[in-house]
């Protein structure tokens, strides 16, 4: 039985990992940790737990991780680089939602850090050359073996899955990828904020982080490590009048001799053993509806041989293949289990 602690717990990205964990049959949850609500039950908080987990929030610090198998840590940059060290010599192993350990070496850390306003010097940078980047279907050898996993972006998951297996098979230019990425208003978090009040999210959409969103830094570094060389890529990140789900549109100059049968069958080849990735029939659509409150990621691969253009459709539950189910993925492979265990259902409906 697989011992797990939540910090950050009282998030989004907590609960659902929360949620995950409580219908695990090799997993149990020990304890959990937030910086609010310290002293209050979950369930308290957040009443859809009741009589289901009970645990008490407990403060940071006011218990080691020699309790845990694995720490989770749900939590804004900047606190797995403050406990990693704590963690590992607990014995426990780390998955960190935020960007402190996706970036492969401390200079693209740096300019990650400086595209969401912190120090850009890497605590740890020691343990960037340790850490697996936790997207399952590329690096699942690499997460077998990790003792921290950077569990990755939320975009930078729609984003890399929708295209790598055409990068991989050098069926595209990798000069210029354009993403066009649109996100649920959940994907913000759960601290109210007044751009996403909502008599301001009703009826609006934007565009926001133009070319300048920080999973542009995670995007290019594992795209690069598909094509065995440089990828640059544009992304377009936007915020739509939705509770959960990313959708991303990859736009990409196809190469000669290649056509929708050949990509198709190049992206087929890539997920054959990925249970989480379905591949849609070839010019099929995708939509958001089948894949939300699920681990799945559907990808649709559409040619428009006017322009010689691929277009390749993602859908992602944000919080679910984009944070929580990703990191459960991540975790069942560091410890031996069943990929899928605690995580193969289907979404909800409607």
């Amino acid at each position: 039985m697989v011992k797990v602690k939540i910090v950050g717990a009282g998030g989004y990205g907590g609960i659902g990992m929360i949620e995950l964990v409580l219908r695990h049959p090799e997993a149990r949850l020990v304890s959990l940790v937030d910086i609010a609500n310290v002293g209050e039950s979950i369930a308290d908080v957040h009443p859809h737990l009741r009589g289901l987990c009970d645990l008490t929030i407990r403060a940071p610090g006011e218990d080691d991780f020699g309790d845990a198998d694995v720490v989770f840590t749900a939590t804004p940059d900047g606190v797995g680089q403050k406990v990693a060290t704590d963690v590992l010599a607990a014995g426990a192993k780390l998955i960190d939602y935020s960007g402190d350990f996706r970036c492969a070496n401390a200079a693209d850390y740096a300019v990650y850090a400086a595209r969401i306003g912190r120090d850009t010097t890497h605590a740890l940078p020691d343990l960037l050359d340790e850490a697996a980047y936790g997207v399952t279907e590329l690096h699942r050898d690499a997460i077998a073996g990790a003792r921290v996993v950077g569990n990755p972006g939320c975009f930078a998951v729609s984003c890399i899955l929708g295209i790598a297996p055409a990068v991989k098979a050098g069926a595209v230019g990798r000069e210029r990828i354009i993403f066009d990425s649109k996100t649920g208003v959940s994907g913000a978090g759960i601290k109210p904020h007044a751009v996403f009040h909502f008599p301001e999210r009703y009826e609006n959409m934007n565009a926001y982080k133009v070319m300048a969103h920080q999973h542009q830094v995670e995007i290019e570094q594992e795209l690069s490590r598909q094509a065995g060389g440089e990828v640059r890529i544009a992304l377009v990140t936007q915020v739509v009048p939705l509770c959960r789900g990313i959708m991303t549109t990859a736009y990409a100059d196809l190469d000669a001799g290649w056509d929708l049968a050949k990509v198709h069958a190049a992206f087929a080849d890539f997920y054959a053993g990925c249970p989480f990735i379905r591949v849609m029939k070839p010019g099929a659509p995708s939509s958001n509806n089948n894949v939300r409150g699920s681990n799945f990621c559907d990808v649709s691969v559409h040619v428009d041989e006017r322009t010689g253009t691929l277009l390749a459709v993602s859908h992602i539950d944000n919080l679910m293949k984009g944070q929580a189910g990703s990191a459960l993925q991540n975790m069942n492979v560091m410890f031996g289990l069943d990929e899928t265990l605690g995580l193969l259902h289907a979404g909800h409906r409607p």
